[in-house]
């Protein structure tokens, strides 16, 4: 018998799709938009390049012609999503940080997302340095019509390892960004980057727990991937984990982040043509279902080390 309360299946921990069942009541998908955001540790007002493990288009998942405008994205989107009667799409703004910009410019974009036919919400991806309290009253302008939640990318909570990656933003910017947001309502979720350069197993778990006490919302966990022909690659692929590693790690920060944190993802989607490593992570539903197998082993669930 599953010991978790946040669960209709074999999940022991707290799914999104769970979630988005449970919030809206009917099927609800989120669709990645490219809204010609850029970022500051690319523009050059911190550094250029970016993070060193940063992808070229500033996102994880694909998304349709990111070139075009806000709707041909969209209804590219939605048709890979055909199958799907009936169902409700959340305006994922994924690319690079989808709060740096002016008011004005931001206003708009955010508007033309929730235009787009049978929106139900916007996510927006950014950095926590692009956090201030002008985004946060604009913010929570738009959440008096609609679901908004931000997502930051913290990936680790070791300033050392943020350092290395050539990050230029660093923990503190996180706790700022989280305390301003909390502090008008925006939920807040957050990525977790397991694999990073001499960072160890209990450092991964030290990032989990952190986050844990903090108020957070949801939590994407992610393995570090390596693409070929990058020179990140070229430097760091021998620190690629193994499967069995990364599931233990997985379980392990499962265990002592909160049971009410929505896991928004426990792997991520690398381009297969330019994975270098680990390949492993191309097999997802078999990540996924040894990560259930490992809990069920264990008899274990997400949060039975902490206390709400």
């Amino acid at each position: 018998m599953n010991p978790f309360p946040y669960s209709d299946d074999n999940k022991r921990y707290h799914s999104y799709s769970y979630y988005l069942k449970h919030k809206y009541g009917c099927k609800v998908a989120r669709v990645p938009l490219n809204g010609g955001f850029t970022c500051p540790n690319r523009d050059g007002t911190l550094s250029y390049g970016g993070c060193l493990f940063c992808s070229e288009d500033g996102s994880g998942e694909q998304i349709v012609f990111p070139e075009k405008s806000l709707e041909i994205q969209f209804n590219a989107g939605i048709q890979k999503l055909s199958k799907w009667k009936d169902a409700k799409y959340l305006a994922y703004l994924q690319s690079f940080s989808g709060t740096y910009a002016n008011i004005s410019k931001l206003k708009s974009i955010y508007n033309k997302c929730l235009s787009l036919p049978n929106v139900c919400g916007l996510v927006i991806a950014t950095r926590a340095d692009c956090i201030n309290p002008e985004i946060c009253d604009l913010l929570a302008e738009f959440a008096q019509k609609t679901d908004i939640t931000i997502e930051l990318g913290l990936q680790t909570v070791h300033d050392k390892t943020n350092k290395l990656m050539n990050r230029c933003e660093y923990f503190s910017d996180f706790e700022k960004a989280v305390n301003l947001l909390n502090s008008v309502n925006i939920p807040v979720w957050t990525h977790l980057l397991n694999g990073l350069p001499y960072e160890t197993h209990e450092m991964m778990l030290e990032s989990a727990k952190v986050i844990g006490q903090m108020k957070i919302s949801g939590v994407k966990i992610h393995t570090l991937y390596f693409l070929k022909d990058t020179s990140f690659a070229k430097n760091y692929a021998h620190f690629a984990l193994d499967k069995d590693e990364y599931i233990d790690i997985v379980c392990n920060q499962l265990e002592v982040l909160p049971n009410n944190i929505v896991i928004g993802r426990l792997t991520g989607d690398a381009p297969r043509d330019k994975l270098l490593a680990p390949l492993w992570t191309s097999r997802k539903r078999e990540v996924l279902n040894c990560i259930d197998k490992e809990l069920l082993k264990r008899n274990s669930f997400q949060g039975k080390f902490t206390k709400l």
